[in-house]
Order: C-alpha cells, then structure tokens, then sequence
C-alpha cells in the first residue's frame, strides 16, 4: 500500500549541545531546548493521522514524540532506527584528537570503505543492514498509511540514502538540524522524497 513518511530527528540533548558524540551507547534525555522543539513539532503536526509512531529504542526520541504517544497514537521501538554506535569515542570531549579521529573516519566513508569503524563501533554497512529491516517492517505494515518515524542524525542519513537508493559516501547531502523533518512518500515500490529538511516548526 501507498505510505507517507515523517521522519524526524530527536529534540536537542545536552551533549548535542556540548558538541559531544553521542551514538547507540549513551542513552540521554532531552534538555530543555529539546523538549521545546518537540512541543513545536507536535504544535504544527498534531493534526496529521498517524497510525503509527516509529522510534528507535533510545529515549532521546521517545521524549521527542511523546505528546504523540499520550494522545494515544500506537508505538513500535526497532533497534534498527537506533544511532550509529561510535565506540570508544562516545561521551569523549570534542577536542582536537576527537575532530582529527572524526575526519580520518568521515574521509575513510567518503572513499567508500563502508566497513571503517572505531573501536566497539559500527560501520555503515552494520548500520545500514539493522535499518534494512526496519524499512521492510514499515514497509509491510497493514493498516499504516501516515507513520512517523523518530530517529538519529547519523542514522536518518543512512536511512534516506537507502530510501533514496544513493550511495552511503553522499550521506552528507542530508542536512539535519535536532527534529529537521523529512518527509517521504512510498508507492508503487518507491520512496520519494517530498520535503527536504524542513524546520518551519522551530521558527
């Protein structure tokens, strides 16, 4: 059946903030910036009916679609939308060692080595067999025609690169802000991207 996609990014945490990492190993909450976001993405989408609330199993995008969860629209968690994970530099500060280590690992994907990891991480190509079966879960689900799906920056690229069918060295080329929406529409076998990036909610 013929699907809309509202895929969002998590609300603001303070390790956002902090300019931080923060991947599939740390499990933060929402700062007070991010719970505003998220009440303003509820304000100017409350009235679209969604059957289904998507999220990954981290609570950072549990509190950012809560007000949708209150008002009673159903929720599934799948691992597959959970953060890149980035091994020993998570939680790690954001100095000169960690933005050169960063660069080394953004240069290595660029060129195409999608099995390039940190140490206890996960490369692209982990990330991007877990979202695979998280797609064909979305996908096949009777009944859901208007989904919203709460998710990470890292892993939202990967995600819409598959959606999109382009190659994982230009995960780059999708902007995304803490709750940025992309909106995507699915039929006759194909996703489209209909809106790219949108923040008019924060303005």
């Amino acid at each position: 059946m013929d699907k809309e996609l509202y895929i969002i990014r998590h609300g603001e945490t303070d390790l956002n903030k902090q300019g931080i990492v923060q991947g599939r190993g740390i499990n933060s909450d929402l700062n007070d910036k991010g719970r505003t976001q998220a009440a303003a993405f509820y304000a100017a989408y409350k009235d679209v009916p969604f059957d289904k609330v998507y999220t990954s199993k981290l609570k950072r995008t549990h509190q950012t679609v809560k007000d949708f969860l209150d008002a009673g629209t159903p929720w599934e968690q799948l691992s597959g939308l959970d953060e890149l994970a980035w091994g020993i530099w998570e939680g790690q500060p954001n100095n000169e060692e960690a933005i050169a280590a960063f660069k080394g690992l953004m240069e290595e994907w660029e060129g195409g080595d999608y099995d390039a990891r940190f140490e206890g991480g996960e490369s692209p190509n982990d990330v991007v067999l877990r979202e695979k079966e998280a797609i064909e879960v979305i996908k096949n689900a009777p009944n859901e025609q208007t989904v919203l799906i709460c998710m990470h920056g890292r892993a939202m690229r990967l995600f819409l690169c598959l959606l999109t069918n382009r190659p994982i060295s230009e995960m780059t080329e999708f902007p995304h802000q803490n709750t940025t929406l992309y909106k995507v529409k699915y039929t006759g076998g194909q996703f489209t991207i209909t809106e790219f990036n949108n923040t008019d909610h924060l303005k």
